[in-house]
């Protein structure tokens, strides 16, 4: 499966949501559907999307929060999946695209080349919903199902090691970080 693909299927469940986005191949793909005042795209800031989504789920329970990462992202900030569990935001739903690399940023190996598990690890670290998909159905199937459960879930989809030409958005840091305060606040219209 292409993240671009799981991507635009899942976009129309999350235009009206929260989305926090790593930097990279993510926020590109992203940004190419379709760009919204609720979406941040965490530029230079590898490995803290998820910790960024905790802290937004914790603030504003009453809104459905989805953090879109990458495999390296989140292998950089293992700690961030307990930290997670302990709060256990029930409207946070962290998607990690899983390539098995380093795409945007050279394409190195990462440890799940060689076996480690995104998912198994958030279970152990306590997220109470995890899974791993490797097909377009599944992944669609599997999100569908997070929303509904209204629970802190990890789900993990395998992707290729394809991304857009470029890594980086056309919409400028500050801007996007005020754009995306204001939308926060309710400032905002779509």
């Amino acid at each position: 499966m292409r993240r671009l693909d799981a991507l635009a299927a899942i976009y129309p469940k999350i235009e009206d949501a929260v989305v926090v986005t790593i930097m990279g191949a993510v926020a590109a793909e992203l940004q190419s559907i379709g760009h919204r005042p609720h979406f941040f795209y965490l530029q230079h800031a590898m490995g803290l999307a998820s910790s960024m989504g905790l802290g937004i789920a914790l603030a504003r329970p009453e809104r459905q929060v989805i953090v879109l990462d990458g495999d390296g992202s989140i292998l950089m900030n293992l700690g961030g999946l307990t930290t997670l569990a302990r709060y256990r935001p029930r409207n946070l739903m962290h998607v990690v695209f899983d390539n098995e690399s380093l795409l945007s940023v050279g394409g190195f190996p990462t440890a799940t080349s060689t076996g480690s598990d995104i998912a198994g690890i958030a279970a152990a670290a306590g997220v109470p919903r995890t899974a791993t998909v490797r097909t377009l159905d599944a992944f669609e199937r599997a999100f569908s199902e997070a929303l509904a459960a209204g629970d802190l879930t990890t789900l993990v989809a395998k992707v290729e090691a394809v991304g857009p030409a470029g890594f980086i958005t056309d919409l400028g840091l500050l801007e996007n970080r005020f754009s995306f305060a204001r939308a926060l606040r309710g400032e905002h219209t779509r």
